[in-house]
């Protein structure tokens, strides 16, 4: 029997606490896009260990400090073309290579970063190398093996949220505490 599911594009997913991938283990994905071709996704919880001037100084050697935006932290997206990097912003400012996703932007290059460094861009954004992709189905299925929960997003959590407590933060949305969610997976 094949279930259909209407796009999450703006929701979250949350990883539950069974989740074995390394890679999503304790994560919380937004969702951009999500069609029966299937799923462009940012994880928003996960520190690179990167910061802004660490990305600026391998694109820009000769370049010195630019503002107090440079310790910004930059975070892990997904395993998919790691080595890339992306701004998700609010959907305001629009730079050289921004795709719209409804009330938020996603922009691939470097004057977005630019801008950020020289206090000048985007309010609300998160640097990210990376991001995460589902095939056809893919997402669908994860999603009734109980791999996730799923939520419409608040961009609050996104942009305004410390990192640490947007896991929690994005689960509260649905009134789940995940200290309290057992690490049984059952099927009704």
């Amino acid at each position: 029997m094949t279930t259909s599911f209407p796009s999450l594009a703006g929701h979250f997913l949350i990883a539950m606490p069974l989740m074995r991938d390394p890679h999503f283990a304790e994560s919380v994905v937004y969702i951009l896009t999500h069609d029966k071709e299937g799923a462009l996704c940012i994880i928003i919880n996960r520190p690179s260990g990167l910061t802004l001037a660490d990305v600026l100084e391998q694109l820009q050697p000769t370049q010195g400090k630019l503002s107090d935006s440079d310790d910004q932290d930059v975070f892990f997206g997904g395993p998919v073309q790691s080595e890339l990097g992306f701004v998700l912003h609010n959907s305001g400012p629009q730079f050289q290579g921004t795709m719209n996703f409804g009330s938020v932007s996603l922009t691939s290059s470097q004057d977005a970063l630019a801008a950020i460094a020289q206090g000048q861009g985007p309010e609300q954004n998160l640097i990210i190398l990376g991001h995460a992709g589902w095939g056809a189905g893919q997402l669908e299925e994860e999603l009734r093996d109980n791999a996730w929960l799923s939520c419409p997003a608040d961009l609050q959590v996104i942009f305004n949220t410390p990192v640490e407590q947007r896991r929690s933060a994005a689960a509260a949305l649905l009134g789940v505490d995940l200290e309290r969610l057992s690490h049984q997976v059952g099927h009704a």
